[in-house]
């Protein structure tokens, strides 16, 4: 008969039973796809939910969800890495945990991402508050263009404020602003200080002639 060329149940891979895997992290339940639980093949997340075999004999509870005994604050953030590959932590949750949990699953990649984030907060935190260097020029409405096209090397513009037009360079009135423009002060690498550009050179004295 035809069922003879089925493979008995107990010969098929459990893990093809089902397209979806339930989770009980810690005591919260988490669902998500097979597919996604393997995107990194050697994690223990693939090992356990898709090779289902005797080698990681994981149980499961009474609703048939894989136990595993780790924080589920952690496991938001090791769960949307595998659906989208982003590394996405919300504020109140420290790096280090994510890091903790990323190497107890064995996603390497994730590993590697958590690390580069902590080393460069940590190079933020050490460089102290970044301080700004301000600038007020002062130049008539027909300059604003050409003095924003200048803007380069770290300036930004921060506020513009008309003085009138009482100063008269010419037979026309010409409306009279002062423009602040900011840079930030630390702007060097490894204690090299950069050099500023001939536009940034201009913008300076621009402004220190006032």
């Amino acid at each position: 008969s035809g069922g003879a060329l089925s493979p008995p149940a107990a010969a098929r891979p459990p893990a093809a039973s089902s397209k979806w895997v339930r989770l009980n992290v810690g005591g919260t339940y988490f669902v998500s796809t097979r597919q996604t639980l393997c995107r990194e093949p050697k994690s223990f997340l693939c090992r356990l939910c898709c090779q289902d075999g005797p080698e990681l004999g994981s149980d499961k509870d009474e609703t048939g969800a894989y136990l595993i005994d780790r924080d589920p604050t952690y496991f938001g953030p090791i769960l949307n890495y595998l659906r989208h590959g982003k590394l996405i932590i919300n504020k109140e949750l420290a790096e280090e945990g994510v890091l903790e949990e990323a190497e107890f699953y064995n996603i390497a990649s994730l590993v590697r991402l958590v690390k580069e984030r902590i080393r460069d907060n940590e190079n933020r935190t050490s460089q102290g508050p970044v301080k700004h260097v301000y600038r007020v020029l002062q130049c008539q409405e027909e300059e604003l263009t050409q003095m924003v096209s200048t803007m380069s090397d770290g300036w930004k513009f921060e506020q513009l404020i008309s003085i009138g037009s009482s100063y008269n360079y010419g037979n026309e009135d010409q409306a009279e602003f002062l423009c602040v423009v900011s840079r930030e002060l630390n702007n060097s690498t490894n204690g090299i200080v950069k050099e500023p550009s001939e536009k940034a050179k201009i913008l300076q004295e621009r402004g220190s002639r006032m």
